[in-house]
């Protein structure tokens, strides 16, 4: 199933059993998009990504930053990273989430993609440190990307677009019962910036 409509109604699910994905559509004008994706470029404090698989300590070429209401641990890929303060673009765009999609967040995973050519493979966010069935609501700043859910059973896909500032958020039972991930693609040079808003449980 593709979806790649220009308008989607944000109070549809687009997932058909399982789970809840809301597309938001772009919450921010170009304008605004631009500012916050030029300002997040350049003051966060971005660090290639770590992970240890088999004893073996790997480093990425897409970059990563954490940052949260307080300095919390959020361990994934056997690696563990502490928040830092929010900055001022961030506090704006978490409480623009918030107000978009009715949920509260303390933390924030943000991603940078410097090509078309990194991506992430398939996953599911069902860390310990998060609220479960919780709220991740993403926001996209720069290239458009293409973005894919596969049901765990039944191998069921689901395609996107997800536009420049735009907003998408997962929540309910997706993390359980379905993978989500950003295939790589040659086709575009530009970078993308990608913020998670979650919820950290103490």
């Amino acid at each position: 199933m593709e979806l790649f409509d220009r308008y989607i109604d944000p109070s549809r699910n687009l997932l058909p059993t399982g789970g809840v994905v809301n597309y938001y559509n772009k919450i921010l004008s170009r304008e605004d998009a631009d500012y916050y994706f030029d300002c997040l470029f350049k003051t966060i404090e971005w660090r290639p990504d770590e992970a240890v698989i088999f004893g073996k300590h790997i480093f990425t070429k897409r970059k990563v930053a954490w940052y949260a209401d307080k300095p919390f641990d959020y361990t994934y890929s056997n690696t563990t990273k502490k928040a830092l303060a929010w900055t001022p673009e961030l506090g704006e765009l978490k409480k623009l989430a918030e107000e978009k999609t009715g949920e509260i967040y303390n933390s924030c995973l943000m991603n940078l993609y410097h090509t078309g050519e990194e991506g992430m493979a398939w996953h599911s966010d069902g860390e310990k440190d998060l609220k479960r069935n919780g709220a991740i609501a993403s926001i996209s700043l720069g290239a458009e990307r293409n973005f894919g859910f596969k049901h765990k059973k039944t191998g069921q896909k689901v395609m996107m677009l997800l536009e420049h500032g735009s907003l998408m958020v997962m929540k309910g039972e997706t993390q359980t019962h379905w993978l989500h991930r950003l295939p790589p693609t040659k086709k575009i040079m530009k970078p993308r910036i990608n913020l998670t808003f979650r919820t950290i449980i103490q």
